[in-house]
């Protein structure tokens, strides 16, 4: 049985299961002695009986132990627990490079960077006598900042040291021998001689690595066939398909390292990884070579076979193109360019919660949101004061983009686009805008804005009626177009399409008449055009860039990092970074996907979290109390999962690679109803939250659809239906003839709706005064309605008596309305219990509250937010001279 939550082994207290295997459990565990969190991997005491088990976790915790490298899991501590051992070690946040790779090739110099950090774990591995003889892309993990880590040495097998010291074969008690005939490993990754169960060492390893990179560069394994048995004949008797042919930008240099890797022979591959690394290194353009030797490199021909001369050709390019080097360097000597120059913007002491910082296009200022008050406003800081100003009339603002003249900044709120003077002067309001996801403003007095599910509009920077200029596109599965950006030449724009999946969604390319459409590359990020001549955008935490020609419109060369550790908001898609035009770059770096749920009481005092860290939208509590659904991304994929409340770990409930959304409870807690996309719009399916059996689509249509309440009596369900410009609330009956119905049909946006416990009434969110405000009717509608929030709100929540209702504020205060409602309906004013720190007020699901409105379970940020200070580069672009 899984160890509880709070259960201690020795100092470490458990904190929530990550995942188990063939090798043991591994937990997220508290360090209580020096306050880290870390990863324990047990092996469960019902199998430590096993003495090979026993024997191969052991000597896991043996191999890695003895290991202290950048490149390879640190472990911590080892010891035992009623009978079971176990294994303390880093505790990693980031994803596999299988799910980097998702099934396709990465960029060669991505490919290239992550082979050399492999290479350098293996040699330091290597050097203290210890080999793999499992590596595969699930043994290699990628950390947030980039950094690679060598997983699971639990098959490595212990050979003498080469540095003099005593091998770790020769630890007594310790054999590590493979019995004649046992094979060790991961098909499709193993090497000749393992498949042959003969003795195999580091060369082993280098022939994995081999298969690792040719599957990076070409998006396919090297060795693969229709059964096992065809996949070790590959192994044994073919040669991979050229890279070449897979992929023509393949570096022939390049090709020659994998092939050399590949040989079947081990005597025939590198002898080392150092060497190995170094001659990755030749090719990596770290620093150690000049760009001349990277030409001569390229220019050298493919092989029409594997050639062990591989060290000769790269020595004799190096000395050719350094020789080549020195002269050029002799004969015609230039300036040096302008470096780039780093510093950072602290945050005044009273503004928290910084997002969205937005450098001007003459980078003389950066503008940037903050909390003041307890409401949320935006600033201007000119890089020449040490000062940051809020500017009036900005309350609640989102999403800030500048002017072309830097005169100006636009941003949205209220559900309004809105523009100011950064020298003085209240905002101007330009059109409504709800439901917005970022906006840009060309030179010709244009500005584009997202309105998320109704694809992308302009209107006059002077103000108007807004014009539609994209649709979605529901033949490719796409549900929301955002962060349009202008080209500079004013005409075409770029924006970011989601089709309900990390791995699928894409930067596209579009005119601004609507004439011409196409696909740049896939990315679920923002992105930005910039000069002189790069795309920039983000994978994950990391702001990527390409080169990119504003003339012809097309990308060129490798993907190379530019900024790591950057904000990225997940929810949105939206990573933190903007441009200048003369070569300023601002980043905002931070976390906010590492999310908590967390209790608190009316007073906002912490009471405790319910399972791991993690990136987790929605939140709703099960009728019973006993649980509750959560949508959470997983692998670069969305789908709902179940936590335990008593035990606090997360259960996977939905493995659609389409996106799960707006789980809803059955009043009995044993069914969920929720939305998903895999077939184009979000259609409504519903499963047992045992997990029990597969899904069954409850409701489809031509419309899309977001389940959001299902009455205790368990005769309706409440949920949205989107059209063409706006979103109405309908009913499904679960009796008769189970025909859904509208129940409110409005030119206004209807949403986040949720039934009275005792059924007589519904609570809604209405756009219809402007900005999103909670309302009550009766149910059924007979007329009657009551407005209960002031100055907006989102996500209405009732008691379960029906004497109080809950909402959230823009400031994403607590609020609380007391309720009696019999013959008559009366409210109070509302009042404030405490403050949230929801990622986004106006999304709905984002806390959950008991039946006796005592306690509350919030998506919260993971740790305390701090003021993080704005990174500022100057002329950016000379770093990439180097």
């Amino acid at each position: 049985m899984p160890l509880t939550a709070g259960t201690h082994l020795g100092r470490y207290e458990i904190r929530a299961l990550l995942g188990a295997g063939g090798m043991g459990e591994v937990y997220v565990a508290r360090d209580e002695k020096i306050n880290r969190d870390v990863a324990i991997k047990v092996l469960p005491a019902a199998f430590s009986a096993d003495a090979e088990r026993l024997r191969r976790f052991e000597q896991e915790a043996q191999a890695t132990g003895a290991l202290n490298h950048a490149n390879i899991l640190a472990v911590f501590d080892v010891g035992t627990h009623e009978g079971a051992p176990y294994v303390v070690s880093e505790l990693l946040e980031g994803e596999t490079l299988r799910e980097r790779m998702g099934g396709a090739a990465l960029p060669q110099r991505k490919a290239i960077d992550y082979a050399l950090q492999i290479a350098h774990g293996l040699a330091a591995a290597h050097e203290k006598g210890i080999i793999h003889r499992d590596l595969k892309p699930e043994n290699l993990f990628i950390t947030k900042d980039g950094r690679l880590k060598i997983l699971d040495f639990g098959l490595a097998k212990l050979l003498g040291a080469t540095d003099g010291s005593q091998s770790q074969t020769e630890v007594p008690t310790r054999r590590v021998d493979t019995d004649p005939g046992i094979v060790m490993g991961t098909i499709g990754y193993m090497s000749p001689e393992q498949l042959r169960s003969k003795p195999a060492d580091h060369r082993s390893d280098i022939f994995s690595f081999g298969a690792i990179l040719y599957e990076m560069l070409s998006g396919r394994r090297a060795f693969h066939g229709e059964s096992t048995a065809d996949t070790m004949s590959a192994i044994l008797r073919e040669e991979p398909r050229e890279l070449s042919e897979t992929n023509k930008n393949i570096a022939p240099a390049l090709e020659r390292v994998v092939n050399h890797c590949l040989e079947k022979n081990p005597e025939e591959r590198f002898h080392s990884a150092r060497d190995l690394a170094f001659a990755i290194e030749a090719l990596s353009g770290s620093g150690r070579m000049t760009d001349s030797t990277r030409t001569v490199l390229a220019t050298l021909p493919a092989p029409r076979s594997k050639r062990r001369e591989l060290f000769a050709w790269i020595a004799a390019a190096t000395f050719l193109a350094a020789s080549l080097g020195l002269a050029l360097l002799y004969f015609r000597r230039t300036p040096e360019a302008e470096p780039s120059v780093r510093f950072v913007i602290a945050m005044p002491p009273a503004v928290t919660d910084v997002s969205n910082p937005v450098v001007s296009p003459d980078g003389r200022y950066v503008a940037f949101l903050g909390g003041s008050e307890g409401r949320r406003h935006l600033f201007v800081r000119p890089f020449d004061t040490l000062d940051a100003q809020q500017l009036p009339g900005t309350d609640e603002a989102t999403f800030a983009f500048w002017s072309p003249d830097s005169r100006h900044v636009a941003f949205f709120s209220n559900n309004k686009l809105k523009k100011i003077d950064v020298t003085g002067g209240p905002p101007q309001t330009l059109c409504d805008a709800p439901a917005v996801l970022g906006g840009s403003w060309s030179r010709d007095g244009v500005i584009l804005f997202s309105l998320d599910t109704k694809g992308i509009w302009r209107v006059s920077a002077a103000g108007g009626t807004p014009q539609q200029v994209t649709r979605i596109d529901e033949s490719r599965k796409e549900v929301s177009q955002a962060w349009p950006s202008f080209l500079p030449d004013g005409q075409n724009f770029l924006y970011q399409s989601w089709t309900g999946r990390s791995p699928d969604s894409s930067i596209w390319l579009v005119s601004l008449d609507g004439a011409s459409r196409r696909e740049l590359l896939k990315a679920d990020s923002n992105a930005a055009y910039a000069a002189p001549g790069y795309l920039l955008f983000a994978r994950e935490t990391t702001v990527m860039a390409q080169s990119f020609d504003p003339d012809s419109l097309k990308l060129a060369g490798d993907l190379f990092p530019i900024a790591e550790q950057v904000t990225y908001m997940s929810s949105v898609s939206l990573s933190s970074f903007s441009t200048s035009e003369n070569g300023t770059l601002v980043v905002l770096r931070g976390n906010y996907s590492n999310r908590q749920l967390v209790w608190f009481d009316r007073n906002g005092k912490q009471l405790g979290v319910v399972g791991p860290t993690g990136d987790y939208n929605d939140v709703v509590l099960s009728p019973d109390g006993t649980k509750v659904a959560t949508q959470r991304l997983e692998g670069g994929q969305w789908d709902i999962w179940v936590i335990d409340l008593a035990r606090g770990l997360p259960v996977r409930l939905t493995f659609d690679a389409a996106s799960e959304d707006n789980p809803v409870w059955s009043p009995d807690s044993n069914t969920l109803v929720f939305s998903s996309d895999r077939e184009g719009l979000n259609n409504l399916y519903r499963k047992s939250s045992s997990g029990a059996g597969n899904e069954e689509i409850l409701l489809k249509s031509d419309h899309s659809k977001e389940s959001r309440d299902w009455s205790l009596d368990g005769r309706f369900i409440l949920f949205n239906v989107y059209g063409a410009n706006t979103g109405d609330l309908w009913v499904l009956p679960m009796f008769g003839d189970q025909k859904a119905y509208p129940l409110l049909n409005t030119e206004f946006e209807e949403g986040q709706s949720q039934f009275s416990p005792d059924g007589h009434w519904f609570a809604y969110t209405s756009n219809e005064s402007g900005r999103p405000e909670v309302y009550v009717q009766s149910f059924p509608v007979s007329g009657g309605k009551w407005q209960i929030s002031t100055g907006g709100g989102a996500q209405p929540r009732w008691r379960g008596d029906v004497k109080e209702l809950f909402y959230l504020d823009p400031s994403r205060n607590l609020m609380a309305v007391d309720i009696k409602a019999a013959s008559t309906f009366e409210i109070s004013p509302p009042k404030r219990l405490f403050q949230t720190q929801v990622v986004n007020y106006s999304s709905p699901n984002r806390y959950v509250v008991t039946r006796d409105g005592q306690r509350f379970l919030v998506n919260s940020p993971a740790g305390e937010i701090s003021q993080t200070p704005i990174t500022v580069v100057l002329n950016w672009t000379a770093g990439l001279k180097r």
